[in-house]
């Protein structure tokens, strides 16, 4: 056998690549240009990774693999250039099967790789196409062994193909140049002439939900998230974001929506009102003006702008603003009058109800919530409010608790938490009524309602309510519970005591005031009560000796009781 020198060892070498670049695919040369280099950065800006990733589309649209992306903070794309762009957001990520879509902030059309629609067929001649440089590009050529069933109708590529580590999410492309998967990352004893890729189809049908907010696979990556490709779903995106983000990240978000649906009211609304929750100065009050001016600019319906700016005024003023432009009661009702003028809607009826009582305008607030109270908006807080403005125009208890129970009676027994407030103002109406006997029972409503999560003021107000209703023994107990919740407040110690007297219990009184004054030794309504729990016992001495001290201490009226029980 004739040996080769090697002397023209390089020859050959030369002439077999040579070879291998003469029978790279035409499309070869444009797809290079498709693929690009990601590093990506952590908080503090130190480099995180560096990996592989390539256009699908000349917007900027690119695919990678999720794992670079992992923790990121930030990520610039390098392009076979060496021109810097950053990433913009990220379009859906998968972290099972290592896969990612993200945007890069492109200034032109970028050069895209087009993805195949059906998957190759085993056995079929494949290409990894890599990230470099250099002018003159090589390529890697297998072989696809196996297809296996991912997920759906994706697939999972076993590819005769050896991969680098630097060769990962790598496009491998079929003999006419389209896209049909992403290089994984290899593992196993045959890294050497095996690998792996993930169908390219799946992760180009990634996409951004009102769910993805919850996701913890696009949670761990800090550079920020697209919105849903639906102003629809964007809407409900903004909705759930308002009580899951910080302030600075939803407003971030609402730029970000307005940007993509620059006609949609929605988004200059909810920025309007977001811009408020944030800040009240002047500069901000300008650009609240702004937002609620272009929203009724590209808003279809003019009335619910209205309603919104109304609104907008309306909480300005009862948050305890004042003083910018003519933001007042008079133009937040002015510009819900509009609304209603176009649109009559009982909600907009109801606003005018809330700014006029706001404004303590308490006829026009009432005749505003009767009406709505005759509508399908009417509910129990439609009814307190009517409740609390009759209260106001000191109307008759009657007609206040009427309301009130017009306000209950939407409540289903047993009640529960949602109903509790409504049982707490029937009980107080009732006592105004002189209704001792249904307050005690919409007192044990609540309790019930609130699952006995009450505190010693509630015990306080049904003991007051049991002692009218003649039920002794429920106000003893509820007075003794107020004391065990609040042992310091002495009020609750008299009150007790004053009971005790009226059943004739005068000793146990006299020792419920003994502990009030170990609390307080100045305590004169202490004293008076003891002269009276004296009284009762017939010990006018020991009666006149406590009035009289009650009386050094500033209590009122004691000569009148002296007078009467003490001669």
């Amino acid at each position: 056998m004739k040996k080769i020198s090697y002397l023209f060892l390089p020859l050959l070498l030369f002439a077999f690549t040579s070879e291998l670049l003469a029978q790279a695919p035409k499309w070869m040369d444009k797809a290079r240009q498709s693929v690009f280099s990601v590093v990506t950065f952590d908080a503090e800006g130190n480099v995180k990774g560096n990996g592989n990733a390539f256009f699908v589309s000349e917007d900027g649209v690119a695919l990678s693999d999720y794992n670079l992306f992992r923790g990121a903070s930030r990520a610039v794309a390098i392009s076979t250039q060496g021109q810097q762009l950053p990433v913009a957001c990220i379009l859906g990520a998968n972290d099972l099967f290592d896969v990612i879509k993200f945007k890069v902030e492109v200034a032109k059309k970028v050069t895209p790789l087009p993805i195949a629609q059906t998957q190759p067929t085993e056995g079929a001649t494949i290409y990894l196409l890599p990230y470099s440089t250099q002018k003159s590009r090589t390529y890697t050529q297998g072989t696809l062994q196996a297809i296996d069933k991912a997920t759906g109708d994706y697939g999972f590529y076993t590819l005769a193909l050896p991969l680098k580590e630097k060769m990962v999410s790598c496009p491998l492309m079929t003999a006419s140049g389209e896209v049909f998967g992403l290089a994984q990352r290899a593992s196993g004893p045959d890294t050497a002439t095996t690998s792996y890729a993930m169908d390219a189809r799946y992760a180009m049908d990634l996409k951004i939900t009102p769910l993805s907010l919850m996701d913890h696979t696009l949670q761990s990556i800090a550079i920020r998230k697209a919105l849903p490709d639906t102003e629809e779903e964007a809407l409900v995106t903004l909705y759930m974001a308002s009580t899951q983000l910080t302030a600075d990240r939803y407003m971030a978000l609402l730029d970000d929506f307005i940007a993509q649906y620059p006609q949609s009211a929605d988004g200059y609304m909810r920025r309007a009102s977001q811009r408020m929750f944030m800040g009240t100065d002047e500069a901000s009050m300008k650009l609240i003006e702004q937002d609620m001016d272009q929203a009724l600019q590209v808003g279809s319906k003019p009335d619910e702008v209205r309603y919104n700016r109304s609104r907008l005024i309306y909480n300005y003023l009862i948050n305890g603003h004042s003083g910018y432009k003519n933001w007042s009661y008079t133009k937040a009702l002015d510009e819900i009058n509009q609304a209603i003028a176009t649109n009559p809607l009982p909600m907009y009826k109801q606003l005018v109800g809330d700014i006029c009582f706001a404004d303590q305008k308490y006829a026009d607030a009432l005749k505003a919530y009767e009406e709505v109270n005759q509508t399908n908006l009417a509910s129990p807080s439609t009814f307190y409010s009517a409740a609390k403005t009759k209260e106001l125009l000191e109307a008759p208890a009657e007609e206040v608790l009427a309301l009130l129970d017009s306000c209950v009676v939407r409540f289903t027994t047993p009640y529960t938490s949602e109903a509790a407030p409504y049982l707490l103002e029937r009980a107080q109406a009732r006592m105004n009524a002189k209704q001792a006997r249904g307050a005690v029972a919409d007192f044990d409503a609540y309790f019930e309602a609130s699952k006995g999560q009450v505190n010693d003021l509630f015990y306080s107000f049904r003991a007051q309510a049991a002692l009218q209703s003649r039920q002794f023994q429920r106000a003893l107990d509820d007075w003794t519970k107020a004391i065990e919740i609040n042992p310091k407040e002495l009020t609750y110690r008299a009150e007790l005591a004053v009971v005790n007297i009226r059943v004739g219990r005068n000793e146990e009184a006299i020792k419920q005031l003994q502990e009030a004054l170990s609390i307080d030794a100045n305590y004169a309504e202490a004293y008076r009560l003891m002269g009276l729990a004296y009284v009762q016992m017939k010990k006018k001495e020991e009666a006149r000796k406590h009035f009289e001290k009650a009386k050094t201490l500033g209590a009122p009226d004691i000569d009148a009781l002296i007078e009467k029980h003490c001669k």
